[in-house]
């Protein structure tokens, strides 16, 4: 087996794009399982952020998630012993939860492993496509709300077509996976498949000439660096 990176864009105070379409495929120590990168500090035990896809009839053994998992389901269905989780579905295990994943007809997920506050045991299971979003805070956007803990915000956040948000900062970051469509900013144009991190601090002013549709995560990493 080849060995799997250890630090992959570990440095959370540091902006980072990844083209997800163009990282390889890691194995897993489970046949039928593979990851795709996204930043990793650590082993096989680590803070992570991957793409994992699990091929037709595959699973993960029973394990513990002592730093939570939180993952959204981007095509197949992924099953534990809780149930089946289609296409759109987001869930958060908190902290302590143990589960045994399998797919029986393969899926892929995007899935982020040990970055939970221990004190937010709340199980969240919510199926996005037929979920309503709610006017977000320009025309043209669109919220779903998915989790808030502290300063943490989860959501997804369509743009209709030429919608433009204002400048603004990000005093604990931002973290987006481009989930269709082309996100866009000063510094660049952000196809599906697409993940970034804006690191505390940073300011930009997002808009999407085409639409778009994100999953965004906000407040989430370390100290506030005011404006």
């Amino acid at each position: 087996m080849k060995t799997v990176p250890t630090r992959v864009h570990a440095d959370l105070g540091q902006r980072a794009v990844v083209d997800s379409g163009a990282l390889p495929w890691h194995p897993s120590p489970l046949a039928g399982v593979e990851r795709r990168l996204l930043e990793r500090d650590g082993g096989e035990v680590a803070r992570a952020t991957s793409l994992v896809r699990y091929a037709p009839a595959s699973c993960f053994s029973p394990h513990h998630h002592g730093g939570g998992e939180e993952f959204l389901v981007l095509e197949g269905v992924f099953s534990d012993e809780h149930g089946d989780y289609g296409p759109g579905t987001y869930v958060r295990n908190p902290v302590g939860s143990s589960h045994a994943p399998f797919s029986a007809a393969g899926c892929t997920i995007l899935v982020k492993l040990r970055q939970m506050d221990p004190a937010d045991q709340t199980r969240v299971v919510i199926d996005t496509r037929s979920s309503a979003f709610v006017p977000g805070l320009v025309a043209g956007l669109s919220v779903l709300p998915l989790h808030g803990f502290g300063t943490e915000q989860v959501a997804l956040v369509r743009w209709q077509p030429g919608t433009r948000f204002p400048l603004h900062a990000h005093p604990m970051g931002e973290e987006i996976f481009v989930l269709d469509g082309v996100f866009e900013d000063g510094q660049g144009a952000y196809p599906a498949g697409t993940w970034l991190r804006n690191p505390p601090g940073s300011r930009h002013v997002p808009y999407s000439s085409s639409g778009c549709l994100i999953w965004v995560k906000t407040g989430h990493l370390g100290q506030a660096i005011p404006a």
